[in-house]
C-alpha cells in the first residue's frame, strides 16, 4: 500500500504534469470504485486542473470546472491501487469489465491516468465532491506527521491520551496521517521499539525518540521518492526499507552498524510486520501468531 512518501510523490508528479490541462474525457472502469454519483465524474470534463495535493494517505486532483464551480476528484488507492500515467493514454473507450482499470483521466495534449487495482479484492475508493472534507475518512484524518502542527508536545499528548501498542497508534489514521504497515516498521527499528510496546508504558526519553524517529524516517522517504516518475515509486521503497518486507535478511541495524541479528516477522491473518529482536526487543523474539496456532 502507498503511504504518505509516496502519495506525496505522486501528488508532485501529477502536479508538474496535469496543472493547466484541460480534462477532456473521464472513464469508469469500475462503478464500485466510485463511492460519489452527484456531482458525476464527467462534471470534471472541460475542467482546468488547478492543483494536486494530499491527505494523509488520499490524493485530491482540484479542477476548476465551466461552471467556475471547483471540484475534487479524490482517491485512496487501497492495498492494491495505482497511478499509472501515459504522455499518450490509450484512445480506446473505458468499458465496465474485469480489467484492472477503475478510473481514466485524459487530458487536452494526450496524455493522462489510469487508476488500476490488481486483485480481487477490490479497495480503490473515488470521489468527486465540492470539498474534501465530505469525504467521512478525509474529515476524520489525524494530524499530518510532516506538518507544524505534529510537535513533540502534540505527540505526547497522543501517545499519554491511550494505552495501545505503538505498532496500532502510528498506523491509526484518525491520530497520524499518513503511515502504514511498512513505515511505521521502520519507524520502531529506527527508535528501537518494540512494535508491541504498550504506550502507556513509555517513558518520556523513548517518546523523544519515536518523535525524532518519525520526522527522520518520514523527510528521508519523502526526499528518496521526490521527482521519481510514478512507475518507479514502489521498487524505490522497497529499496529504502531496513527492516519491512526483509523477512530473514540480515538486519542492517538501527544505524546503519549492522547488529549481527537478522529481521523477523510477526504474521496475522491478512498482513504481517518485521524487526530486529537485537535492535528492538532486547533479543527477544516475539511470538509469531500464525506458528502459535498451528502449534496448539
Amino acid at each position: 500500500m502507498p503511504e504518505l512518501p509516496e502519495v506525496e510523490a505522486l501528488a508532485g508528479f501529477l502536479r508538474e504534469r496535469a496543472v493547466g490541462r484541460t480534462v477532456t474525457q473521464v472513464g469508469v472502469g469500475d462503478i464500485a470504485a466510485l463511492k460519489t454519483f452527484r456531482p458525476p465524474p464527467d462534471a470534471l470534463v472541460g475542467g482546468t486542473v488547478v492543483d494536486a495535493s494530499r491527505h494523509g494517505k488520499w490524493l485530491d486532483l482540484l479542477v476548476a470546472t465551466p461552471t467556475g464551480e471547483p471540484l475534487h476528484l479524490v482517491w485512496h488507492l487501497s492495498r492494491a491501487g495505482w497511478v499509472r500515467w501515459s504522455d499518450q493514454l490509450a484512445t480506446t473507450p473505458v468499458r465496465p469489465g474485469r480489467s484492472p482499470l477503475a478510473l481514466r483521466v485524459r487530458l487536452d495534449d494526450g496524455s493522462g491516468f489510469d487508476l488500476t487495482e490488481q486483485g480481487t479484492r477490490k479497495r480503490l475508493a473515488v470521489h468527486v465532491v465540492d470539498d474534501p472534507q465530505l469525504v467521512p475518512q478525509i474529515a476524520s484524518l489525524g494530524v499530518e506527521p510532516l506538518s507544524a502542527q505534529f510537535t513533540r508536545e502534540r505527540f505526547g499528548e497522543l501517545v499519554t491520551g491511550r494505552n495501545q501498542q505503538i505498532k496500532g497508534l502510528l498506523r491509526d489514521q484518525g491520530t497520524i496521517a499518513g503511515i502504514g504497515n511498512a513505515y511505521s516498521d521502520e519507524i520502531l527499528h529506527a527508535a528501537r521499539t518494540s512494535p508491541f510496546a504498550l504506550t502507556g508504558k513509555l517513558g518520556a526519553a523513548q517518546v523523544d525518540v519515536l518523535y525524532a524517529s518519525i520526522r527522520d524516517v518520514l523527510d528521508q522517504a519523502v526526499a528518496a521518492a521526490s521527482g521519481k516518475p510514478a512507475a518507479q515509486l514502489k521498487d524505490a521503497k522497497r529499496q529504502g526499507m531496513r527492516v519491512h518486507g526483509r523477512t530473514g535478511q540480515p538486519c542492517p541495524g538501527w544505524d546503519g552498524t549492522p547488529c549481527g541479528d537478522t529481521v523477523h516477522e510477526v504474521a496475522f491473518a491478512d498482513s504481517s510486520l518485521q524487526y530486529c529482536p537485537t535492535c528492538q526487543t532486547g533479543g527477544k523474539p516475539l511470538a509469531d501468531r500464525r506458528m502459535s496456532r498451528l502449534l496448539r
